[in-house]
């Protein structure tokens, strides 16, 4: 069963006009459901929507006050507008502590304080001599080699400082972390305490000691320990309240050296403090050559070092400037939402801030800026400035004895130094990291400069998960396996230097060979590895029992490394890799890259180069073709086999694959109909014999602009399931047969040249169209032998070209272009004629010119981005799966899905079918439908000056208009796509549907040990409807597309070699559809009726609330109700029972059974 909403969501809705709540989001959420309250429109038309403020014409042209003067002045040099002004600042409210909340938290520092220096002392003993922890007592430190030298003893901290964002004013909610120093006394380090780990070990045992005494405090609700951006050398202390202040705050208490007691000399990045001998078991080389650097490891030691300092830095530089501050606290909200500040080698708050004291110093910030303009200084210095190349230093002492940046380069993807010239801040970051900040930043300095009007929005108010930002995603789970792979690229150095820490070592290597692998295919690279799960300590009691106590996470316990793949378009399905000619010093070096893979081969220039063929036959194959390049490189070069890496790239595409067709989701199929669609144009435009030149060929039907769900597949019908009418040349299914295959023709419109010999009699136009389609059938049987059959209002042509499983079905109309002005003629009774747009004049007018305008453009889209297609299909084959297919038009879904390509942001418009998919759910279920347009600018039509003036349109006109408006360049005011649905109802429970189905297919993706039955949220939820109409497979001719494609169905009468045929097939017959709309014209006063056509076996009854209300007794309306007697009254009810056995009448030798459930209804 797929994701439900509550029971009675939509059907206590049935019946009762009602409007929307506009969705909601918030900072650092995917965006609140849309509210389930409900409003009638008895109330005022205008309420629930946005709406000018109306003033009083002595309040409106009131003389403004200086203050109010002043602020607009503001607002013009430091905001590019008075809403991105308002919009930050109640941004800026939302994230800050209140002042209510900082004094409960100063209250429970100053109790740990009280609480830390009262711990009592430990008397000296060896580092490796641990008997003295209580029992149960765990080191958080893999203390790997154990023997080290050294003594240690404990001693209250020397100074309790508080360091960080908090007093500094720039912490942001919801998690408000709390960093205190400990400084601990000389007497427990000694001089040589930098090398060999016993620093670290020695930092481990002091936060043992306290957490132990700590946590038998009934003041902490909790006492853990985490570790710092992921360094398993470095833990920390997680200290939080008891009770109702349980979450805050989040004290993490660092231990520290006392200030200079390491000598900085010994801790540049060319200096080694971790001894080989030690760290390997081995003797050290008799050959004289040096140890390796250890620049990570003197970074860790001098982080600690600087705290302090760093602190004093940022609290002169930040201290009284209210913007600078504000800056930070947007760009923290910034890092959040894009999730760059998670895991290990974040880009974290700490560095942006840094960032902004170093652009204060270069005079690139001023302290009288707004955060705003803070915010853009930052993100346009990060859109061009690349740290991995050219890094940057808050130093400004010359001293030669500084290490210059080019030795930071050599030890260091991304160098940015502090103050001192000797801690580079940016040691943890990987370059992957920071190209994906560089990217995020190049992509919001772009949405800036648009000015757009949701830009703070798009900006900072849309989470950006992995899931949903990168087109491919792979899992390497378990994490061991990085182990084995350090050992093949021979990363002893690497891993001697992050403490045996196997993930850290490998992860740049990893990315740089895959990055070198994927070449062209790849626009952007990046990685997520978890934060390292806390260690807890029992809650705040003692624990009874060693069982109770947590060893410290192994480097495998941290979860999954998590890539990201952002794909170029361009070159992602080429299934060749060019290497050099074969006589180039170069081609050894890419053998020894591709290994088996690469062959030698001669291209038609006769060059003979080493190359890389892939294997992908279909558009689906080659999409997935990094798959095939990643599993094995890593196979090849770090022994990493296919088994634990799970590729995360096409597990939606078995949704929409054909029967036989499952290594192709479709593309191919609908490029064969799109090139029977040209033949036959070719045809009519040289068709000779008609009385008007045809001067057009448009096509019309989703098959055009490769948004069929299913495209048509080549159809030879046996003839032992039908009956052949041979006086109309056609074929009449049989009714002791299964229902036969479903055909659906194209639908393409013709345009004749111009006459004036048309008639001008609407009647005499259809009879003259008529005679058009029968000399069409005509010429096209007499000059090309195709198989024809003509009616009053469209000619059906049958195609069949000379390549195999090359087939189309297509219908012709010939639109006269005047008519639709000849239906909206309204003549008076005095004879005056007037015009005036009647249903069928739109009607007409939407399927002969605004309709092949769409289909032209939306194929135009299709070339320009080749992921369209699956993301439309895929947008259908969930809403139609819902049971809501029938409220939304085809066209309607289309452009949502083009919304997707034509205006992504913050995103890049989607590369696989996957990550579209996703959005859609988020744009579906996050849109404020009820007060904003969905604005679609195909081919770019739509100034930024037009978009303005229809929103404002839209909203003065809102009253009038559909419940969900879709506005293009061609359809600018009146939405024709949703005129006629869906209904307030049915949209909010899309909306809730998508809401709910969108984290838990999230879940799925990110799910290392693979994304389980991703069909669940694809399966409708019944348990909301009060009638259930089970449907008999043997008479649903596309069972096979349905959700859960049964193992076995019925024949459907098809041969297995198309050719050609001497009858025209059956077209358009779906029994379920004609059942259903039998049922809606005899019952849709009463119920809703939902079904999926695409081989759905279920129709949903719902009754609409207004039925059941007893009405009064009229003879002319008693179809399905029968007369009670109420208080003395005859008045008439819905009989229920009798509805019923109509509904199992009407659909006899279809229907199996129909199931009631009583319980959701009372008459």
């Amino acid at each position: 069963m797929g994701p439900a909403p509550a029971g009675e969501q939509l059907c206590g809705a049935i019946g009762e006009p009602e409007v929307m709540e506009p969705a909601l989001e918030g900072t650092g959420k995917e965006g609140k459901k849309a509210s389930s309250r409900k409003r009638t429109l008895a109330e005022p038309p205008a309420k629930g929507l946005l709406q000018p403020v109306k003033l009083s014409r002595a309040e409106l042209y009131k003389d403004p006050t200086n203050e109010e003067l002043n602020h607009l002045r503001e607002t013009e040099i430091l905001f590019h507008s008075s809403l991105l002004r308002l919009q930050v600042e109640e941004l800026l409210k939302e994230v800050r502590l209140s002042e209510k909340k900082k004094d409960r938290i100063d209250a429970f520092l100053r109790e740990v304080n009280q609480r830390v220096v009262r711990v009592p002392s430990v008397p000296e003993t060896e580092l490796t001599d641990q008997a003295w922890l209580p029992a149960g007592v765990r080191v958080p430190l893999h203390q790997v080699p154990y023997a080290v030298k050294g003594c240690f003893r404990f001693l209250p901290p020397a100074q309790v400082t508080v360091v960080g964002s908090y007093l500094l004013g720039t912490c942001i909610r919801p998690d408000i972390n709390v960093d205190v120093a400990l400084t601990m006394p000389r007497e427990i380090l000694q001089d040589k305490d930098g090398l060999n780990q016993r620093y670290f070990r020695k930092r481990a045992l002091y936060l043992a000691h306290l957490a132990h005494h700590l946590a038998q405090d009934p003041l902490f609700g909790s006492v853990c320990f985490s570790y710092t951006n992921g360094c398993h050398l470095k833990p920390s202390l997680l200290l939080r309240p008891r009770g109702k202040d349980e979450r805050l705050v989040t004290v993490r208490l660092h231990p520290c050296p006392p200030p200079d007691f390491f000598r900085p000399c010994r801790l540049l990045p060319t200096k080694n403090n971790v001894r080989s001998a030690w760290y390997r078991g081995q003797s050290p080389a008799g050959d004289g050559s040096p140890e390796p650097p250890t620049p990570h490891y003197n970074t860790w030691v001098l982080q600690d070092t600087a705290l302090e300092s760093h602190l004093q830095l940022l609290s002169t530089m930040l201290g009284s400037a209210q913007g600078l501050k504000d800056g930070v606290a947007l760009l923290k909200v910034w890092l959040r939402q894009r999730e760059l500040d998670k895991g290990q080698g974040g880009f974290t708050g700490f560095l942006v801030s840094m960032l902004v004291v170093f652009l204060v110093s270069t005079h690139k910030i001023h302290t009288t800026m707004s955060g705003y303009q803070v915010l853009r200084s930052v993100l346009q210095f990060l859109a061009t400035t690349d740290l991995t190349v050219n890094g940057i230093s808050l130093c400004l002492n010359s001293d030669p004895s500084l290490p210059a940046l080019a030795d930071f380069h050599q030890a260091f993807s991304v160098v940015f130094l502090d103050s001192s010239g000797r801690l580079n801040l940016c040691a943890d970051v990987t370059a992957s990291t920071y190209h994906q900040v560089q990217y995020e930043a190049r992509l919001s300095m772009t949405l800036l400069d648009s000015r757009a009007d949701d830009g703070f929005q798009l900006l900072l108010m849309t989470p950006k998960p992995m899931i949903r930002a990168f087109d491919h995603v792979l899992h390497l789970h378990p994490l061991s396996r990085l182990q084995a792979a350090c050992h093949r690229l021979k990363l002893w150095p690497e891993l001697q230097d992050n403490g045996g820490d196997y993930v850290s070592a490998a992860l740049g290597p990893l990315t740089t060979l895959l990055e070198q692998g994927l070449g062209t295919r790849l626009k952007l690279l990046a990685h997520s590895r978890p934060p390292v799960p806390e260690v807890s300590w029992a809650g705040s009691r003692v624990p009874r029992d060693t069982k109770d106590i947590q060893d410290p996470p192994k480097h495998k316990d941290s979860g999954s490394l998590t890539l990201g793949l952002l794909l170029r378009p361009e070159g992602l399905t080429s299934v060749l890799e060019l290497g050099p000619e074969a006589d180039q010093p170069e081609a050894a070096k890419f053998r020894q890259f591709w290994g088996f893979r690469s062959e030698l081969r001669r291209f038609q220039d006769g060059a003979i180069r080493e190359a890389v063929v892939w294997e992908a036959a279909s558009m689906s194959q080659k999409r997935l073709i990094p798959h095939q390049v990643v599993t094995h490189l890593l196979a090849l070069h770090t022994d990493i086999p296919e088994t634990c890496v799970h590729y995360v790239g096409g597990p939606l595409d078995a949704l929409i694959q054909g029967l036989k067709q499952t290594s192709s989701t479709g593309e191919e199929a609908l490029a064969v109909a799109v090139c029977c669609y040209d033949d036959l144009s070719r045809l009519l435009w040289g068709l000779e014999g008609l009385p008007l030149t045809v001067s057009a060929v448009q096509g019309a039907h989703p098959v055009l602009r490769y948004t069929e769900v299913f495209p048509p597949t080549p159809v030879r019908p046996a003839s032992s399931f039908y009956e052949p009418l041979q006086e109309r040349s056609s074929l009449l299914p049989r009714l002791d047969k299964p229902c036969p295959a479903y055909v659906e023709p194209m639908t393409v419109v013709c345009h004749l040249e111009g006459s004036g010999q048309w008639p001008q009699d609407a009647e005499a136009v259809q009879r003259v169209r008529a005679a058009f389609q029968l000399r069409l059938a005509e010429l096209l049987t007499q000059q090309h032998g195709l198989q024809c059959r003509a009616t009053a209002t469209h000619t059906d042509v049958l195609k069949v070209r000379v390549l195999p499983g090359s087939w189309a079905d297509t219908s012709f109309s010939f639109p006269y272009q005047r008519e639709p002005q000849i239906l909206k003629e309204v003549q008076s009774p005095e004879g005056m004629i007037s015009l005036r747009d009647t249903p069928a004049s739109l009607h007409l007018e939407r399927d002969t010119r605004q309709l092949p305008l769409l289909t032209s453009a939306l194929h135009g889209l299709q070339q320009q981005h080749p992921a369209f297609s699956g993301v439309a299909r895929l947008a259908k084959r969930w809403v139609r799966a819902q049971l809501l297919g029938e409220d939304f038009t085809d066209e309607s879904l289309d452009l949502v899905a083009a919304a997707l390509f034509l205006h992504p942001e913050p995103f890049t418009p989607p590369s696989s079918p996957q990550v579209g998919f996703l959005r859609f759910l988020y744009l579906v279920s996050t849109f404020d439908w009820k007060n904003n347009p969905l604005i679609v600018n195909l081919n770019n039509e739509l100034t930024v000056e037009e978009q303005v003036e229809i929103r404002s349109g839209f909203l003065a006109a809102r009253t009038q208009l559909p419940v969900m408006v879709i506005v293009t360049p061609q359809d600018r005011k009146h939405s024709v796509w949703t005129q006629d649905g869906p209904s307030a109802q049915i949209l909010q429970q899309l909306v809730v549907l998508a809401a709910e189905a969108l984290p838990m297919l999230e879940k799925q993706l990110m799910d290392p040990r693979g994304p389980g039955d991703i069909r669940t949220v694809f399966r409708p939820p019944l348990d909301i409807y009060d009638v259930l109409i089970r449907l008999s497979p043997r008479h649903i001719p596309r069972h096979r597309q349905a959700v859960d494609s049964p193992a076995a169905s019925f024949c459907r009468g098809l041969l297995s070699q198309p050719g050609p045929s001497s009858l025209m097939p059956v077209l358009g017959y779906d029994p379920p559809q004609l059942y259903l709309m039998q049922l809606r014209e005899a019952f849709g006063d009463l119920a809703l009726f939902f079904y999926d056509q695409h081989g759905g076996e279920v129709i949903g009854v719902l009754w609409k609330p207004t039925s059941f209300q007893p009405q009064p007794f009229k003879a002319s309306s008693t179809k399905g109700r029968m007369v009670m007697s109420r208080g003395g009254e005859l008045v008439m009810v819905p009989n229920v029972e009798a509805i019923l056995e109509d509904f199992a009448v009407l659909g006899e030798g279809l229907v199996q059974t129909v199931e009631a459930r009583s319980e959701r209804w009372t008459v």
